[in-house]
């Protein structure tokens, strides 16, 4: 990352984590609304409200019209701010939505199609993520048009056990020299590791519980500052 820079904090939506997360005694009740739901709508206001820059909303199982509805909601609440939105796998969803971007996955569509729209439909400003987890996946994804990556496990994390052990932050650092885009690590990154990434070369960071756990939004704030 350039000297001087702020680094990009991504909040990753996981609604499923927040429905498994114990109440406390003076937690309120569960939203009895059908999801997504006030938990998840509460955790993207805190997010942005903290200084989270990106809020990628990956909820994969959702139908479209629910999906739509959210990232309509995560782009309405991030109007007044600095905060982009980008959705998850979806590329009609993010259009619908006047999200700021998609992000990509191994199974999605593939990057050239997405690039190729962008082309020919003068959408300059759109943002197209892909996420990597080898070196030769980030050169490629780099090649191919991306405007970002996120490159993970960085560290051990539940979420990301089905992509490997942990990459590690030397390798996040060599894929960081090794294109020349924004590299997000992604996986077990915390307030406590988040400035070994940023040191690695990483233009800032992606999380989900990170953002999910956070108990009010100054609190947030004040951690991600001290980044």
């Amino acid at each position: 990352m350039s000297p001087g820079r702020k680094p990009i904090f991504c909040y990753v939506t996981d609604r499923r984590a927040l429905e498994a997360a114990p109440l406390s005694s003076d937690s309120p009740p569960r939203d009895p609304v059908p999801l997504p739901g006030r938990m998840l709508r509460d955790s993207i206001q805190r997010a942005a409200a903290a200084g989270a820059g990106w809020i990628q909303i990956r909820e994969k199982d959702l139908d479209a019209g629910s999906l739509v509805n959210l990232a309509r909601f995560a782009v309405a609440e991030t109007r007044a701010g600095s905060a982009r939105v980008l959705i998850n796998d979806r590329l009609d969803v993010a259009l619908a939505a006047n999200a700021a971007g998609v992000h990509l996955g191994e199974k999605s569509v593939p990057l050239s199609a997405v690039t190729e729209w962008r082309r020919s439909a003068g959408r300059l400003d759109f943002l197209i993520g892909v996420s990597c987890h080898s070196l030769e996946a980030a050169r490629e994804a780099w090649r191919g048009g991306a405007d970002y990556i996120f490159f993970g496990p960085v560290f051990a994390t539940p979420s990301k056990a089905a992509f490997g052990a942990p990459q590690g932050i030397e390798r996040l650092r060599e894929v960081c020299v090794s294109v020349e885009i924004p590299v997000l690590a992604i996986g077990g990154v915390n307030l406590d590791n988040a400035r070994a990434c940023i040191a690695a070369g990483a233009s800032g960071f992606a999380a989900i519980r990170l953002f999910q756990d956070a108990k009010d939004a100054a609190e947030l704030a004040e951690g991600l500052r001290g980044i």
